[in-house]
């Protein structure tokens, strides 16, 4: 066993980076990405955008639009059909996308003596085209300095009710979830309010992300009509506060996993991150909610090798 350091985390992300430039037209499961990477696909999405700064989508739409500029430039094809071939469903969303990124419409740059300019890449790792995918950049921890601590948790019985749709609707489902419980008297003083999010809404559909609203119960409680119940792993955790509105936990979530973990010398177990609502949203200004976010670490470290 040895302690992971960022250029193993850079060493793992980098073989997904290869092959996504080698596959642009394929698409690219983040089930598939993540085991590229030797890493759980809970958490696979947050280290890619911590670290490369931008999601898997964007980082495939940009080379895809990248490469879209080249055959512009050198090639004769029809404008459609070098859309398709970018993913695009349509001309106009091609165009918007590429003037958005070049500043100059396709069939404007390819008549054009211009060079695009280069399209913003965090990373700094374009469409290579071929040619060797180098290292890439990953990006720098700025701001105030994120506040994490390790912490023992014993597992947790949760009652939960499983939201599918857009994770800024689990509003609706918490408001049907919680009077179900205070009927039964599970709402005490010391009740842990909980939220699981399963899936990335980059990758996955909107209609098909999954979110767990959970509440914390004792051995008394047992599932009923459409509340179950799960147990949260207990185990060593890294956890921050996250300060301010649920649509920014995102941000949080890329600086714990993207940024503080790879220079922690720690991994991830392949279980899902949770987070706790601390304050009451009802009641609450929005950039007053307190959220804290646990991740959950495996207690010794491996690298996986190639």
């Amino acid at each position: 066993m040895r302690t992971a350091t960022l250029d193993d985390y850079k060493q793992r992300l980098l073989r997904v980076l290869v092959h996504i430039q080698g596959h642009l037209d394929e698409s690219l499961a983040l089930d598939e990405l993540a085991g590229l990477a030797c890493f759980s696909p809970f958490h696979f999405h947050r280290i890619f955008k911590g670290m490369v700064g931008e999601s898997v989508k964007e980082h495939v739409r940009r080379l895809r639009l990248e490469r879209a500029a080249g055959r512009l430039k050198l090639g004769a094809q029809p404008v459609v059909q070098i859309a398709m071939e970018a993913g695009y469903e349509s001309h106009e969303a091609f165009t918007r996308s590429f003037r958005s990124a070049f500043g100059v419409s396709p069939s404007g740059f390819r008549s054009s003596n211009q060079q695009a300019r280069v399209a913003a890449a965090p990373s700094g790792l374009h469409f290579a085209d071929g040619r060797r995918v180098g290292h890439f950049k990953t990006i720098q921890p700025g701001g105030k300095k994120m506040e994490v601590k390790i912490v023992q948790r014993p597992a947790l019985r949760v009652a939960f009710m499983r939201h599918v749709g857009p994770y800024s609707a689990v509003g609706k489902t918490w408001e049907r979830f919680l009077p179900l419980l205070g009927k039964e008297g599970l709402l005490g003083g010391d009740t842990q309010f909980i939220g699981i999010c399963h899936d990335d809404p980059e990758v996955t559909p909107q209609d098909r992300v999954r979110y767990d609203a959970c509440v914390s119960i004792d051995e008394r409680f047992s599932p009923v009509r459409e509340i179950g119940v799960q147990v949260i792993a207990g185990g060593e955790y890294a956890m921050t506060t996250h300060f301010g509105p649920y649509d920014k936990l995102g941000q949080t979530y890329a600086r714990l996993l993207g940024q503080w973990l790879p220079r922690s010398g720690r991994q991830l177990r392949s279980c899902p991150c949770f987070e706790v609502y601390l304050n009451d949203p009802q009641g609450t200004d929005p950039k007053d909610l307190l959220t804290d976010i646990y991740a959950p670490l495996e207690a010794r470290v491996s690298i996986c090798a190639p």
